[in-house]
């Protein structure tokens, strides 16, 4: 590798290795390799023997003028509520990672197309990586998207970190009603990589924003192509793909609608409140010390004893098939039930607790266990979070996870919801 002083990361160079030229970005790392970022916005490291950098491009400072945005009185009113996520990011070269560094303002002018569709108001709620998002959080996102919606917006879209939309979404499905539009749209891949979905999220998330729905919903890539986004229930939607364009999808029902991008038209594919449909309200209290519980084969039971002496309120179990754990831990939930809800999900992707079919889940409802039906696992520990902040009554608690509130839990209305006195 030459020596050359004034190379500092975020230069443009160019590599030479075995008589073979690579350009790119060159970016930090904590070994001796050299590391560039390519074009095509890959990552490509050499060793540093028998290689020659030289300098390209210096980085330079970055200077950006916001145009003056002029309101079109024939476009409605759309608000975007940016929280961060990798939507609204891009390399920092300073650690070489994918971090939240756009506000709101910035994502209006990366994608165009939106000034298209809306005249836009962005709001900067919080920067941050999806991970970092907690129950209190939501608690304020609720109540930004209410104000908006109470300002006169004709439709919100916030954005928003992929790897927990759907626990955000859950969280605004329980926590609000709103007679408008609410999506929530994130991409999987940052703004300034040529693969990036942020554009075409962002833009079929718009277009949904400003259609005849009312309600929580998500949107993100349908296929690998560019062609279509879906529309989903805030409450029914699940990553099932850690980098893949298309890691979204409904489960337990079916997409709530299809957004063509080019065409900027939405196509309906089941029965929603329409605009209108219901009074704005809010209801952003929520109890987060709740934990979710994953059961495997020889888990010991004391996990649950642990969260009840941390002063935790609520549980979830995600059982095993129809909503099963082990039968030593019967007992043991039993004493659990006794001082805090305790409800059992499964770690099926599709289908539903039936605890009436074998032994195992007959007797955990005779020990007091709240059937999750096929809510989604992280659904139902949102929903109790959410349901321990508005009652402590066990009863109220015990029928408002076994209510459908936001489209989060099919209700079979041809079977009763018996308790564990009536069972055999």
């Amino acid at each position: 590798m030459s020596k050359i002083e004034d190379i500092q990361h975020g230069d443009h160079v160019k590599v030479v290795k075995d008589g073979e030229e690579f350009f790119g970005v060159l970016m930090p790392n904590a070994t001796t390799d050299v590391i560039i970022k390519l074009k095509s916005g890959y990552n490509v490291g050499f060793a540093p023997e028998g290689l020659h950098v030289t300098l390209v491009k210096k980085r330079g400072p970055v200077t950006a003028v916001r145009p003056s945005r002029s309101i079109r009185p024939e476009l409605p009113r759309l608000s975007i509520i940016s929280t961060g996520g990798t939507i609204a990011s891009k390399i920092d070269y300073r650690t070489g990672a994918v971090t939240s560094q756009f506000d709101a303002e910035d994502i209006i002018d990366a994608i165009p197309s939106l000034a298209e569709i809306a005249n836009i108001e962005g709001v900067m709620l919080y920067n941050i990586l999806s991970e970092n998002m907690q129950p209190k959080l939501w608690s304020e996102l609720a109540l930004c998207v209410y104000n908006q919606v109470r300002a006169g917006a004709y439709g919100v879209l916030v954005t928003h970190g992929t790897d927990t939309l759907g626990y955000s979404a859950a969280a605004l499905s329980f926590m609000l009603q709103v007679p408008v539009p609410v999506m929530l749209v994130g991409s999987q891949r940052s703004a300034d990589r040529p693969s990036s979905d942020n554009v075409v999220n962002a833009t079929c998330a718009a277009v949904a924003a400003t259609s005849d729905l009312a309600g929580v919903f998500t949107v993100m890539h349908e296929d690998a192509s560019d062609d279509t986004c879906l529309v989903h229930l805030g409450t029914r939607t699940k990553k099932l793909h850690t980098s893949r364009r298309d890691a979204f999808r409904s489960v337990n029902a079916d997409p709530v609608a299809r957004v063509k991008f080019q065409e900027r038209s939405l196509q309906f594919l089941s029965d929603q409140i329409g605009r209108g449909g219901c009074e704005l309200s809010v209801h952003p209290k929520i109890e987060p010390k709740c934990a979710l519980i994953k059961f495997f084969p020889g888990a010991n039971h004391d996990i649950m004893n642990f969260y009840l002496t941390q002063g935790y309120k609520g549980l979830v179990i995600e059982g095993t098939g129809l909503g099963h754990v082990m039968s030593e831990w019967v007992p043991h939930v039993k004493e659990i039930t006794e001082v805090i809800p305790v409800v059992m999900t499964s770690q099926c992707v599709y289908g539903a607790v039936c605890d009436r079919v074998y032994d195992t889940g007959r007797d955990l409802l005779k020990a007091g266990i709240i059937e999750g039906g096929d809510m989604l696992s992280e659904t139902a520990l949102v929903k109790l979070m959410w349901v321990l902040g508005q009652t402590s009554d066990r009863e109220e608690i015990r029928k408002l996870m076994r209510t459908n509130i936001a489209g989060e839990i099919t209700v079979d209305e041809s079977r009763t919801w018996e308790t564990f006195e009536e069972l055999p």
